[in-house]
C-alpha cells in the first residue's frame, strides 16, 4: 500500500468546530474544496503544525507528527507551504528568495535544484528583480519556487491564486499543472475555485461546516448518488479526459475523442493527440431514448446505458441518473421526465450534452 497522510483532528473556536478523520494518498494533487468559512485553512494549518488542535493524531507515511504524547513543530515537518500572499523578502532578489528555501536544508536532503525550479516556473527573466518590481502572479510563482526548493515531502497550498484576477490565474495555472506532472511531490491544495479544482485534482475532499462531506478520487466524488455525500450542484458532474482528434477549421471547432465517440468544442490551440479534460455538469445533460440521428442542434451526443437512478438529495422534483458511457456520466433530470421516458437500469439512452467546460 502506498504511503498516506492520516489525520484525526478536532479543534474548536467560538461558533465553529473542525472535526475530521481523513486518510489521503501521498501522490498527485489532493484538493480540499468547500465554501468560505468551512474550515479549509484551519485544516491545513493543523496538518502543517502552524496550529495545534485541541486533540488529534497526524501521521505522515511512517512519521508521527502529532499524538496525545507528541507534537512535532512545523519546522521539523517536511512541508513546503504556499500562502495566499507570496510573503517574499522585499530586500532580497528573486534569486536570493529562491535560495533561502534551498539553503534551509542540508545538501544531503536536496532533491530539487534551483535551475530545475527556475525552468519549471519560467523565472529566468526575473532572477535579478526585487519583489516590488514583480506582478502578483510573478510573486506567487517565486513563492512556489521557494517552497519547492526545500525539497518537501509534501507541498501545502492555501488558496495560492485567491488574490489574483482571472487573467493572472490563467497565466499561472499551466505552471501548476506542469509542476504536478514533472515533480514527484504530493500536493495538498485548498481552494474554493471550481476551475482550479478541476484542472489539478486527483483526490477531492469536500468540506462543509468543519466536517468531511466526501473524499475520494475526483471522478467518483463528483458522480456520487448518496444524498448525504452529493457535491453541490455547481460541482456535481463528470470529468472526461479526451484527446484532440482533429480541427474542423471551416466550423472553428476542435473534434475530440472519448471512448471511441466524438465530441466537439470551440477550436482549441492544441496539437492533435494532446489531452484535454472536460467537465460536464449534471444539469447540462438531457437524455433521449430515440435514435441517435434525431434532428437536433446539440453536437455532443454520447451513447450509453442507464446504470443507476437515485433521488437528488433534498430536491424533490429531480432525480440523478448514472449513465455508463465507458465511465459513469451523472445526469440530473426531473421526476416527470423520468416518468415520461420510463427509464430503468439497463436501458439504452443517448446523452445530449448541452454545455462543456474545458479544462486545460
Amino acid at each position: 500500500m502506498s504511503a498516506r497522510l492520516a489525520a484525526r483532528i478536532k479543534t474548536g473556536y467560538p461558533g465553529f468546530q473542525l472535526d475530521v478523520d481523513l486518510s489521503l494518498p501521498l501522490d498527485g494533487v489532493t484538493v480540499v474544496f468547500g465554501p468560505s468559512g468551512c474550515g479549509k485553512t484551519t485544516l491545513l494549518r493543523c496538518l502543517s503544525g502552524l496550529e495545534e488542535s485541541d486533540s488529534g493524531f497526524i501521521k505522515f507515511g511512517d512519521s508521527i507528527w502529532q499524538s496525545d504524547e507528541n507534537f512535532l513543530p512545523p519546522h521539523l515537518r517536511p512541508i513546503g507551504f504556499v500562502f495566499q500572499d507570496a510573503r517574499l523578502f522585499p530586500h532580497k532578489t528573486v534569486h536570493a528568495n529562491l535560495l533561502y528555501g534551498y539553503q534551509r536544508i542540508s545538501p544531503a536532503e536536496r532533491r530539487i535544484a534551483p535551475d530545475q525550479v527556475v525552468g519549471l516556473l519560467g523565472l529566468e527573466q526575473l532572477l535579478e528583480r526585487f519583489p516590488k518590481n514583480l506582478s502578483a502572479g510573478e510573486k506567487q510563482r517565486v513563492a512556489i519556487g521557494r517552497a519547492l526548493l526545500t525539497s518537501p515531502g509534501i507541498l501545502m497550498m492555501d488558496e495560492p491564486l485567491a488574490n489574483l484576477d482571472m487573467e493572472r490565474k490563467q497565466d499561472i495555472l499551466p505552471y501548476l499543472a506542469k509542476m504536478r506532472s514533472e515533480l514527484n511531490i504530493p500536493i495538498l491544495y485548498v481552494s474554493h475555485s471550481l476551475d482550479e479544482v478541476l484542472q489539478l485534482v486527483d483526490t477531492l475532499v469536500l468540506l462543509d461546516n468543519g466536517r468531511v462531506q466526501a473524499v475520494g478520487p475526483a471522478r467518483e466524488v463528483l458522480v456520487e448518488l448518496d444524498p448525504l455525500r452529493q457535491p453541490p450542484s455547481s460541482l456535481a458532474g463528470t470529468l472526461l479526459d479526451t484527446t484532440v482528434e482533429a480541427h474542423e477549421e471551416e466550423y472553428s471547432l476542435t473534434r475530440l475523442k472519448f471512448c471511441d465517440q466524438p465530441l466537439h468544442v470551440p477550436k482549441q490551440n492544441l496539437e492533435v493527440g494532446q489531452a484535454l479534460r472536460l467537465h460536464v455538469l449534471a444539469r447540462d445533460v438531457s437524455l433521449v431514448t430515440g435514435p441517435r440521428d434525431i434532428q437536433t442542434s446539440v453536437l455532443n451526443i454520447l451513447e450509453g446505458r442507464v446504470s443507476a437512478i437515485e433521488t437528488a438529495g433534498q430536491d424533490e422534483h429531480s432525480v440523478n441518473v448514472l449513465v455508463d458511457i465507458g465511465q459513469p456520466l451523472l445526469v440530473s433530470i426531473t421526476r416527470k421526465s423520468l416518468a415520461n421516458l420510463q427509464l430503468k437500469p439497463g436501458q439504452s439512452v443517448f446523452a445530449h450534452i448541452k454545455a462543456l467546460r474545458m479544462i486545460h
